[in-house]
């Protein structure tokens, strides 16, 4: 199992600060005071993430010779996707503090990029030194491809056109395998990417003009997986039932909310309330998956 979910605790302290800030407003020039107060904060929370992962993964492994290892087969893809997320997260949220800070446009997207891809590149050595994993060039592509998601829509639109969002339920299957899927929700929240689906949204008036379609109305394309019990085999025959299971893949179709582009006046509230782009709004949705279709009333 990757851990690039533990960058999580990255992201969360950096909403935090932002929301609990009182000056909402971006600076028109440099204010040190603020670019201080960013950078010293991307360096702590560097450090304390970094430490957190050591703690709960490297600490029990013991210390090889920087190796590779290839796992791009693996989770049907589902971890790469969440390398590619995250990178995507970091590098807006690594923005949008130096944009508020009064760095220009252009400077905070290549500040944002690279410390994005930099923070996740101590990851990937930190595993190429652990003796049960090893640095991965796929996790590396990931993260360089997320990246480029965020920097490359703030060059050409000057704006995030598609949004990359999450979503989660619980499924059965953590039960069957607690100490690869997790033990508790909260590691199963984290560990089991059967109840993990990543969405990218999109609203059609960002690319038309179109009057009478609200901004904020967006569709949503989600990639999820089911039945997947192994990282690197597709079926799984559990020893205590006997019952076999067969992984496959899902892609779902469903509506959702675009929270930057509501029509909030107070720019404090706005700011809030866009924080929650990092999760799918639960609506109806159509399934494709191993070969069904099938459409839900709510889908979480």
């Amino acid at each position: 199992m990757k851990k690039w979910f533990l960058i999580f605790s990255f992201l969360l302290l950096l909403v935090q600060t932002n929301a609990q800030s009182s000056f909402f407003h971006n600076s028109d020039t440099i204010n040190k005071p603020r670019v201080i107060a960013t950078t010293s904060a991307i360096a702590t929370a560097w450090v304390a993430g970094t430490t957190a992962v050591y703690g709960a993964w490297y600490s029990k492994d013991s210390i090889s010779k920087f190796h590779f290892f290839n796992d791009s087969h693996e989770w049907l893809q589902m971890d790469k996707i969440g390398h590619l997320h995250t990178a995507n997260k970091l590098t807006g949220l690594t923005y949008g503090f130096y944009r508020w800070s009064g760095v220009s446009r252009r400077k905070a997207i290549i500040l944002g990029s690279s410390i994005g891809l930099a923070y996740q590149t101590t990851l990937e050595i930190m595993d190429g030194k652990s003796s049960t994993w090893g640095f991965s060039w796929s996790d590396m592509a990931a993260n360089t491809l997320g990246v480029l998601s965020f920097a490359s829509q703030e060059f050409v639109w000057n704006e995030q056109r598609f949004l990359f969002k999450f979503s989660y339920h619980t499924t059965p299957y953590a039960s069957i395998r607690p100490s690869v899927l997790g033990a508790s929700n909260s590691e199963r929240f984290l560990k089991d990417y059967n109840g993990q689906t990543y969405w990218m949204s999109f609203s059609p008036s960002t690319f038309f003009n179109l009057a009478s379609y609200p901004k904020w109305l967006c569709f949503s394309l989600g990639y999820g997986v089911d039945q997947k019990l192994v990282g690197s085999k597709e079926f799984y025959i559990d020893p205590l039932t006997h019952v076999m299971y067969q992984s496959h893949r899902e892609w779902v179709l469903s509506l959702d909310i675009d929270f930057s582009k509501l029509p909030i006046r107070k720019e404090w509230l706005r700011k809030i309330v866009k924080q929650l782009n990092y999760v799918k709004v639960p609506l109806p949705a159509l399934m494709f998956s191993n070969h069904k279709i099938r459409g839900y009333g709510i889908y979480f």
